[in-house]
């Protein structure tokens, strides 16, 4: 566990550098906030970017559809930041629809703003309940962080597929 730990923190640690100011150094709560403030942009203006006609698009039988990938983040991010704020919503389940899922996606964010918030340097050592057993606060909202990763480049994937720029890549898009 305490590997796992070390080799997810250190994943978003990376992912974070060179956000911390010179002057005055963020502490890890800090850090693991700015990891999780850049994917969730990235993740809405994917949401908001990609045209409702590609949200039934996948690219092999075997996998999800754009929604569906979607829909899996708007759930993950509702049990695992529902765990750290004590708020115990249900997702909304099977969503396809562009508009239902952009505003899922938003309420989804804005309970996970509140557990994000929640973290402190001080907090983050505390033991919780999640989904996926006992955890502290930090190893729940990193674990988050990296899921919200993985499926946005699942979804980086489906919309380089279809011609469409991630939002991430937007600014070398020039090239």
């Amino acid at each position: 566990m305490v590997r796992r730990l070390g080799v997810m923190f250190t994943g978003v640690a990376l992912f974070c550098c060179g956000a911390a100011s010179a002057e005055q150094p963020a502490g890890v709560a800090s850090e693991v906030k700015q990891a999780y403030e850049s994917l969730k942009t990235n993740l809405i203006r994917t949401a908001e970017k990609v045209p409702d006609s590609d949200y039934s698009f996948k690219p092999t039988p075997d996998v999800r559809t754009f929604a569906e990938v979607m829909d899996h983040v708007i759930s993950a991010q509702t049990r695992a930041c529902g765990a750290i704020t004590g708020d115990h919503k249900t997702a909304p389940a099977n969503l396809n629809d562009k508009s239902a899922i952009v505003s899922a996606l938003h309420d989804a964010f804005a309970l996970c703003d509140k557990a994000y918030g929640s973290l402190t340097d001080a907090n983050m050592t505390e033991t919780i309940q999640t989904p996926r057993g006992q955890h502290t606060r930090l190893a729940a909202l990193v674990g988050n962080t990296i899921h919200d990763a993985e499926q946005y480049g699942i979804l980086s994937v489906y919309m380089r597929i279809k011609g469409i720029i991630p939002p991430s890549s937007e600014h070398s898009s020039s090239r």
